[in-house]
């Protein structure tokens, strides 16, 4: 496989913005289905409710506790195994001066370190006096593709990179309507996101006339993440999920 260039333009463990270089509008959209779809994350499959004296119904709470997403440490699971989470939490007592007790992710406590919440903070229920929730649970590690809520990345798309020319200076009555742009341009090699002059070129370049082109081959990715991989983790897992599946049908093909 040849070597492409990859070019931060903002990085984050959560959210990244990265240019690659040398690769096919497919390709580039290939990647994109492979970080939704192929990358396996650990969520919640099975609930057993203990005790529900709660206001929620016991398919609601399993809903809830489905959308927590949790951490999913590279290569020490197979799709298809099984870890084991527990709740249990009660409202207040009647000593305490606070109504009601809230139920957060952080609470969830999980039989084993490398799969926890990805986000403590995440409230699931709030709880008065004399109501309690205590509920086991088996989070399965499955692929996106099964069911949205194994979806690691939850905003993942891409854009052509685009080069602005300035063709000239604009008319004595020419008019002054906004020329918006989203994405990043290239200027000079530098790479320059169009929020850092509000999308509009006229900021950018006032009284210019500009043409606006798409790099070939060119594509900037925006991705975020759930919090159960980071996004470096997301993108390559993607990679090596559309190489093994290159290399099944190369061998396919060639039996």
């Amino acid at each position: 496989m040849q070597d492409y260039e990859v070019e931060f333009v903002e990085r984050g463990d959560r959210d990244a913005r990265f240019l690659v270089r040398g690769i096919t509008p497919a390709f580039a959209n290939g990647i994109r289905r492979a970080m939704i779809a192929d990358v396996p994350t650990f969520s919640i499959d099975q609930l057993r409710v203990v005790e529900n004296s709660s206001v929620m119904f016991d398919e609601q709470i399993g809903l809830r506790l489905g959308l927590v997403p949790l951490t999913t440490p590279a290569g020490e699971f197979e799709v298809g195994d099984e870890v084991t989470l527990a709740l249990d939490v009660e409202g207040p007592s009647r000593e305490e001066t606070t109504e009601t007790v809230t139920a957060y992710s952080g609470d969830i406590v999980s039989s084993d370190e490398m799969v926890q919440p990805a986000d403590d903070n995440i409230p699931i229920i709030d709880l008065k006096d004399g109501q309690r929730l205590e509920v086991e649970a088996d989070a399965v590690l499955d692929r996106g593709r099964e069911h949205a809520k194994h979806q690691g990345g939850v905003a993942v798309g891409y854009r052509h990179l685009q080069r602005v020319n300035v063709v000239g200076e604009k008319g004595e009555f020419a008019d002054d309507d906004p020329h918006i742009l989203r994405g990043v341009i290239e200027e000079d090699g530098e790479l320059i996101p169009t929020d850092e002059f509000d999308n509009d070129l006229t900021n950018r370049y006032p009284g210019k006339e500009v043409e606006v082109e798409d790099v070939p081959n060119a594509f900037v990715f925006s991705v975020e993440t759930d919090g159960s991989l980071t996004v470096e983790e997301l993108v390559t897992r993607a990679i090596d999920s559309l190489r093994d599946r290159a290399d099944e049908l190369r061998e396919s093909v060639q039996l």
